[in-house]
């Protein structure tokens, strides 16, 4: 089963660690989980139309005990229907200070705070694009996985993975199929993503998502609550992370599969 949790309020302590991190950061993502029983009302009520969702192949790469998420690093690559494949190295939770400025100043770097009911959290992602599509053969052991990211990537990577473990001594956990909407719903007049994550075992979850400036995020976090409130929305239910599900889904498939 999923990891969920059932969110609350931020303490005052907590709001002001969210404005500090947030401070620093590139953007800020509001993210809100809908639970799968009320995936349906919800569509309907922010008028998303399915047939505008763009496709997605998800895959991570980690060990099978998930050693690279425990130390906070996650390794994704994408294919993106009509865009093509791109990649990311993340580390969470950081302190934006922390980074060192020849990381933090690259452009291929973002670093940006989610916040959702009851919690958040500070990330920094190298993100890179490919050329031409690698993902799908290194996915089916063509190709060895170090191809798929740059040499900032690798080596920030390596500055943050255990020691002793490179990219291709990683697994491929994957994929997840997710199809991705960007809508604006009347009344808000702001971008919105609407995100629903395929898991194999017939799992899903909906995201819903927003991102703003990092000195927004108050304001928009207000106005959006109010408009999906008014909607009926459920904004107190259940939250669960898409990769946590994902790696836990992937690493539980690999144990069982292991000879006794």
């Amino acid at each position: 089963m999923p990891t969920a949790e059932r969110p609350h309020r931020l303490t005052d302590g907590q709001l002001q660690e969210v404005l500090d991190l947030a401070s620093h950061a590139d953007s800020v993502e509001l993210k809100l989980t809908v639970p799968d029983s009320e995936r349906r009302s919800t569509v309907d009520a922010l008028g998303m139309d399915p047939l505008d969702a763009q496709i997605r192949q998800v895959f991570f790469f980690d060990t099978p005990d998930l050693t690279l998420n425990h130390h906070g690093v996650v390794v994704r690559a994408r294919r993106v229907q009509g865009r093509g494949d791109d990649t990311v190295v993340k580390l969470r939770p950081i302190v934006p200070g922390e980074l060192p400025p020849s990381v933090r100043k690259a452009k291929a770097m973002v670093v940006e705070v989610d916040a959702m009911p009851g919690g958040y959290v500070c990330s920094a992602s190298f993100k890179g694009t490919l050329a031409s599509p690698q993902v799908r053969q290194v996915a089916a052991g063509g190709r060895a996985i170090r191809k798929l990211f740059s040499k900032e990537q690798r080596d920030f990577y390596a500055a943050h993975a255990p020691e002793g473990l490179g990219l291709d001594d990683l697994t491929v956990l994957g994929p997840i199929n997710v199809f991705k909407l960007k809508f604006t719903p009347e009344k808000l007049r702001r971008r919105m993503v609407a995100e629903l994550w395929l898991y194999p075992d017939g799992e899903r979850i909906l995201e819903l998502s927003t991102k703003c400036r990092p000195g927004e995020g108050i304001q928009v976090a207000g106005e959006t609550r109010a408009f999906l409130a008014e909607r009926r929305i459920d904004l107190y239910g259940e939250q669960q992370t898409k990769t946590r599900t994902a790696l836990e889904y992937f690493s539980r498939a690999l144990q069982e599969q292991a000879p006794v």
